[in-house]
C-alpha cells in the first residue's frame, strides 16, 4: 500500500510541475499581438521632435527680371504618429534667408519664410522616405531708386525628403521643397510680384 501511495504522490508532483511549466510558457501569448509589429530593436519615429536646418534657395519673381537666391537656415518642430512602417506627421518651420538679386534698378529679396506641412513617410527601420506639403508664407521685399516696399504673402509648398535615425533620440534629414508665395501688387513696380523658389536643405532633429 505504501508503494501505491508513494507512486501516486510522485505522479501528482510530476503533474503539478508540468502544469506550472506549461503555464510559464503560455503566459506570454496574450502579449504577442502587441509585439509582432513593433520589434524591440525597431527604430521608433513616433513622438515630438525639435531641430535645425541649413540650406540654399533659388527662384524667380513674377513680372520682374530678378532671380533671388542665397543661403537659408532655421528651426523646425513637429510630431509623428507611426503605424507599422507608415509614419504620419505634422511639421512647422521658420527660416531666415539671404536670398536676393539685383538687375538694373530693381532689387528683390526674401528675408524670411515659413511653412506648416503634413508629412507621410515609409520607414525602413531607421531610414524614412517621405512626401510633404502644405501652407507657406514669407516676405518679399522690393527696392528701387531708394524706395523700399515689403509684402508678406501666403502660398503653398510641396516636396520630398529622407530622414535617417542616428540614435533613438537623434536623426538627420535632407529635404527638397518647392515654395510658391502668391503675388501681391507692388506700388514701386506697378505690377503684381510674387516669389517662387526651390529649397534644398539638410537638418538634424532631437526626438523627445
Amino acid at each position: 500500500m505504501s508503494r501505491i501511495v508513494w507512486g501516486a504522490a510522485v505522479l501528482i508532483a510530476a503533474g503539478w510541475t508540468a502544469s506550472a511549466q506549461a503555464a510559464d510558457y503560455a503566459a506570454p501569448a496574450p502579449y504577442a499581438p502587441y509585439t509582432v509589429n513593433q520589434p524591440l530593436n525597431a527604430y521608433s519615429w513616433a513622438g515630438p521632435y525639435l531641430g535645425a536646418n541649413l540650406g540654399y534657395n533659388w527662384g524667380s519673381v513674377d513680372n520682374n527680371v530678378t532671380n533671388p537666391s542665397g543661403f537659408e537656415g532655421g528651426v523646425q518642430a513637429g510630431y509623428n504618429w507611426q503605424s507599422g512602417r507608415m509614419v504620419f506627421g505634422l511639421e512647422g518651420d521658420l527660416q531666415a534667408t539671404a536670398a536676393d538679386d539685383t538687375f538694373a534698378p530693381w532689387k528683390f529679396s526674401n528675408p524670411w519664410f515659413g511653412t506648416v506641412r503634413g508629412r507621410v513617410g515609409y520607414a525602413f527601420n531607421n531610414i524614412m522616405l517621405y512626401g510633404t506639403g502644405g501652407l507657406a508664407f514669407g516676405e518679399l521685399r522690393g527696392e528701387t531708386f531708394g524706395l523700399s516696399e515689403s509684402h508678406t504673402n501666403a502660398g503653398w509648398t510641396a516636396g520630398v525628403g529622407a530622414e535617417f535615425g542616428l540614435a533613438q533620440n537623434w536623426s538627420a534629414k535632407i529635404e527638397y521643397l518647392y515654395v510658391d508665395l502668391s503675388d501681391s501688387r507692388f506700388s514701386i513696380t506697378g505690377a503684381s510680384n510674387g516669389y517662387q523658389f526651390g529649397v534644398v536643405r539638410a537638418g538634424v532633429n532631437y526626438h523627445f
